[in-house]
């Protein structure tokens, strides 16, 4: 099987301090050990850079741009990225107009259409409920709490 790792994983990942830091490393080494392709996309290490850099004072990790950098870089050598192809326009479109998504969720959606076009099959995330509306569209995708590995 194939995995998306969301944002909300990479976020713990690069912060040792976060409470859910274990439970994220678990379940990413507990997959890779299993065998278990795990994929990042360009947007998830967009979203890891905007969070990265926002200030804590703001719910961000307060890194500074080559400190985020760096921790992109790195997640860039251990999780292969997705390739933007012009398939991904196309099938975004199809599930926000099929869902009818709306506001912030059409990042969300995005991904998804990511997964669908690269027929990844399972999503890696601390925000189930943000994904739970797109796992019976189309191919399906199944989201998974790192809880549950």
């Amino acid at each position: 099987m194939a995995y998306l790792i969301d944002t909300s994983i990479l976020v713990r990942l690069a912060n040792s301090a976060d409470a859910f830091h274990p439970l994220a490393a678990h379940a990413v080494l507990a997959l890779h050990e299993s065998g278990e392709v795990l994929h990042v996309t360009a947007q998830n290490l967009i979203e890891f850079r905007n969070v990265a850099t926002r200030p804590v004072a703001l719910n961000g990790l307060g890194l500074s741009p080559p400190d985020a950098e760096a921790k992109a870089a790195g997640f860039e050598s251990v999780f292969p990225l997705l390739a933007e192809t012009p398939d991904v326009f196309p099938a975004w479109k199809a599930v926000v107009h099929t869902l009818a998504v709306v506001g912030k969720q059409v990042h969300d959606a995005r991904l998804v259409a990511v997964c669908h076009v690269h027929e990844v099959t399972h999503l890696l995330t601390f925000n189930g409920s943000h994904f739970a509306r797109f796992g019976s569209f189309g191919p399906g995708l199944t989201v998974v709490d790192p809880v549950a590995v």
